[in-house]
């Protein structure tokens, strides 16, 4: 069984020697945790499942822990096995209480049978939006290689949003980090309150992280 808590290789990346807060991962003198405004409440609910490949959870760059801050109700987080998948998360995906969707490109070959336009909002699943949470290369050898995700729809994110991430390179300014398709999605799903919360918050991440690096006074 794949446990989460077992010793990983030492973040070695650059930064790694800096003295973190704890709970938000920024270096300290940058905390974000006096930022968080949690949503509470949903007008029309949506959830997010995050599957993170295990390298994402030391990395302080890592956005799809700022989901989780802001919406603690709505947001699940699992790390990724290719053969032992959490059974929580089995039991999250085939609960009877959610419709899952796999965020992922519809463009690619193999599986357009399962690309859907748009998430069913007239069903009385909550619409459960699973973000595979790590680089490109990762995230599509956890779509490939998951069989536990192979008869899950798949829902392309089509937006028009450049993405604002700079702590990591992207391949194209359309290539959106995990929290911005977060908040993209719920634009989209008639939550734009929580969106335009999250997207505040993920700006002032930003601006902090940017700051620190440049171990500027922070604004």
């Amino acid at each position: 069984m794949f446990d989460p808590n077992a010793p990983r290789k030492p973040y070695s990346a650059k930064g790694s020697n800096v003295a973190r807060c704890p709970a938000c991962l920024m270096a300290e003198g940058y905390c974000l945790c006096a930022e968080k405004t949690p949503v509470t409440q949903a007008s029309n609910e949506v959830h997010f499942c995050l599957l993170m490949h295990k390298e994402e959870s030391y990395k302080p760059s890592n956005t799809g822990r700022l989901i989780e801050h802001i919406l603690p109700e709505y947001s699940h987080r699992y790390y990724w096995s290719r053969t032992e998948p959490d059974p929580d998360f089995i039991a999250l995906i085939t609960s009877s209480k959610y419709q899952p969707y796999i965020i992922f490109p519809g463009d690619r070959g193999g599986y357009e049978d399962r690309v859907v336009d748009c998430a069913d909002q007239s069903s009385a699943n909550i619409p459960l939006f699973i973000i595979l949470d790590g680089s490109w290369r990762q995230a599509g050898r956890m779509f490939r290689l998951s069989e536990y995700l192979q008869n899950i729809p798949v829902l392309p994110l089509t937006t028009q949003r450049h993405s604002e991430y700079r702590l990591r390179k992207v391949p194209d300014e359309f290539h959106l980090c995990t929290v911005e398709v977060a908040i993209e999605l719920l634009h989209q799903h008639k939550q734009s309150s929580a969106g335009d919360v999250l997207d505040r918050y993920f700006k002032r991440f930003n601006e902090l992280y940017a700051q620190s690096r440049r171990q500027q006074k922070p604004t």
